[in-house]
């Protein structure tokens, strides 16, 4: 099938309705339908959206008639990865078909990636470059949602789903598509450190379609390249040198004050201690002593109690894809797609939606 309309009419015949049917169903009337079949009126964007979603398929598989990578990963693996998968296919056929509807990805990459030498020191250099990047748009890991700083700075899709237990997460990349999924967690610190370590394999541009994290603290799985650059990336990111080095100071650090210091980077007691035992601010004895506390307990002694349980409700709580969201209704508003993307992202019913959409705007209508 070398065309849209060969696509198009292979589709109308796996459906088992007429011509005339189909088209009804899309919202096209019998002439533009027949003009539009016979190539004498292209399917707009409109109607391939309409296509696309009646018939479970792509925009982008209408236009070019090529699967993506998830596609396939979605037939080899299993197990804990199927939910993932699954949940990564759905957001990047979405935001390939935004692509094609002039909603790109706002994808921001770093701009000087010479990666020579070491992975690990190749994770820190890269980790230094996005510090940098994030200073410069004004933003701060310490404050506000990591997942929505990334969005803003780097343009990537984030999404937090439930994915049951033994599965960390996600990345995937291709053309039209930079995304995470993380899997929604009782661990704050580890969610955030899985982040951080699927964002490294998107700026690292690490050749996979496809990169699946079932344990990021995984030893085996730590031994490959990327997997070392991400974590060193992840450590470097959340625990930059500067700030541990300030906060160590001469009489270097006492319960208390490493307590304090992992509620404010908002990292686990064990990744802080092995961070500074390797920057030589504490030794291998004091490291064995801080690394033993839980992230509970480090919040409980220095006061932040019930800051650690808000950041628990939210890393438990599912979240779509910011950056798709906003693209979904602006594709809506500009006619150029249907309000179920939206409503799906945002898991309500279309019907209901509308009518509330319509009831604001006739609300801020009145006199």
């Amino acid at each position: 099938m070398s065309s849209v309309v060969e696509r198009v009419l292979s589709l109308i015949e796996a459906s088992g309705l007429s011509r005339r049917a189909f088209g009804q169903r899309i919202g096209l009337d019998e002439s533009k339908m027949s003009k539009s079949l016979s190539g004498a009126r292209r399917f707009s964007s409109v109607d391939l959206a309409r296509i696309a979603e009646l018939c479970h398929v792509t925009v982008d598989w209408l236009i070019t008639g090529e699967e993506p990578p998830l596609a396939m990963a979605a037939r080899t693996s299993g197990g804990t990865a199927t939910a993932a998968i699954t949940a990564a296919r759905r957001y990047s056929t979405l935001r390939a078909d935004m692509a094609s509807l002039g909603y790109p990805q706002p994808w921001r990459p770093l701009t000087a990636r010479s990666l020579g030498g070491g992975h690990a020191e190749q994770g820190r250099r890269l980790a230094h470059e996005a510090l940098t990047r994030v200073a410069q748009a004004g933003r701060s890991l310490a404050t506000g949602n990591l997942a929505d700083v990334i969005e803003e700075v780097f343009g990537a899709d984030i999404a937090v789903v439930d994915l049951g237990t033994g599965f960390d997460g996600l990345a995937t990349s291709s053309e039209h598509v930079k995304l995470v999924v993380l899997a929604t967690s009782h661990v704050p610190t580890r969610q955030r450190f899985t982040l951080a370590h699927e964002l490294a394999h998107l700026l690292a541009d690490d050749d996979q379609d496809v990169h699946l994290d079932r344990d990021v603290y995984d030893k085996a799985q730590a031994r490959d390249p990327s997997e070392m650059r991400a974590n060193a990336f992840a450590a470097a990111f959340l625990m930059p040198e500067d700030i541990l080095r300030g906060a160590a100071g001469a009489a270097g650090f006492t319960d208390d004050t490493f307590a304090t210091l992992a509620c404010d980077l908002i990292v686990t007691p064990s990744a802080l201690a092995y961070r500074l035992l390797q920057l030589r601010l504490i030794d291998a004895g004091t490291c064995d002593r801080l690394r033993s506390l839980t992230a509970a307990k480090a919040a409980t002694i220095a006061g932040r109690g019930e800051a650690f349980a808000r950041l628990v409700t939210e890393a438990t709580r599912p979240r779509p894809p910011g950056l798709l969201a906003r693209d979904t209704y602006a594709a809506y508003e500009a006619g150029a797609s249907t309000l179920r993307p939206y409503a799906s992202l945002l898991g309500v019913d279309v019907d209901q939606l509308r009518r509330e959409i319509e009831l604001e705007h006739g609300t801020h209508d009145a006199p």
